[in-house]
């Protein structure tokens, strides 16, 4: 009997599991592969938490390209340069790396850099606040009643008379 119950406890567990896990990719882009392209549907966004690049003299970048209705295109995340060299020349001043996360419909496009490798963190996911149209769905907006209070007898002030010595 024990070992039913933990085998049901067991299953439930699993399933969470897979019902919640959304693994993040990583992928290594060297001078010698071909550009990484990500397709993010309509009602996903796609997550970048990490772009690092290691050697080549010009700066690897993520591009964008809308494919919905607004259309265009942008660079919109540059890689962190990570220095490994030491001595007199080292360039190993800390950089700052960024985040970005870019909603669909989009193409998504890491070009290789001659002489670098470059490093790249991602998770595509579900909106989930979209509902499946694309958009927000409205909150009807109920009227608010304003409550005044009724007029009502205004007290009248009195003027009182003292006496001063």
């Amino acid at each position: 009997m024990l070992v039913a119950r933990l085998s049901i406890a067991l299953m439930f567990f699993a399933a969470a599991t897979v019902a919640v896990a959304n693994p993040f990719k990583s992928k290594i882009i060297t001078s010698s592969d071909s550009a990484l392209v990500i397709t993010v549907p309509d009602d996903h966004f796609l997550k970048i938490t990490n772009f690092t690049q290691v050697g080549g003299t010009d700066r690897g970048v993520v591009a964008v390209t809308l494919t919905g209705e607004d259309g265009g295109s942008a660079n919109v995340l540059t890689a962190t340069r990570i220095d490994l060299s030491t001595g007199s020349n080292s360039q190993s001043f800390p950089e700052i790396g960024n985040r970005v996360i870019i909603a669909g419909p989009a193409s998504v496009t890491v070009q290789p850099v001659a002489g670098a490798t470059l490093f790249i963190t991602y998770r595509k996911d579900l909106d989930e606040g979209a509902e499946g149209g694309g958009g927000v769905t409205p909150i009807p907006i109920t009227p608010v009643p304003i409550l005044s209070p009724t007029p009502g007898v205004t007290p009248t002030p009195t003027a009182t008379a003292t006496a001063t010595p």
